[in-house]
């Protein structure tokens, strides 16, 4: 079995998420939020009323 670690620090309106990967930040408010990941991907997500959400990724891992 795996371990796992994440810590989130709250800067303003900016999240600074620690990981075991690395380190990520998110920026948004609770209807839309724009993160990135600690291997570079972004991540939009919206909240929709009635507790849907969408999201989408963009730019994939990089595999060499």
């Amino acid at each position: 079995m795996g371990w796992h670690y994440r810590k989130s620090i709250k800067v303003g309106p900016f999240r600074v998420n620690l990981s075991r990967r690395g380190v990520g930040h998110s920026v948004g408010n609770r209807r839309i939020r724009v993160s990135t990941s600690p291997d570079g991907r972004r991540h939009v997500t919206l909240r929709l009323p009635g507790g849907f959400r969408l999201g989408k990724t963009f730019g994939g891992r990089r595999r060499y």
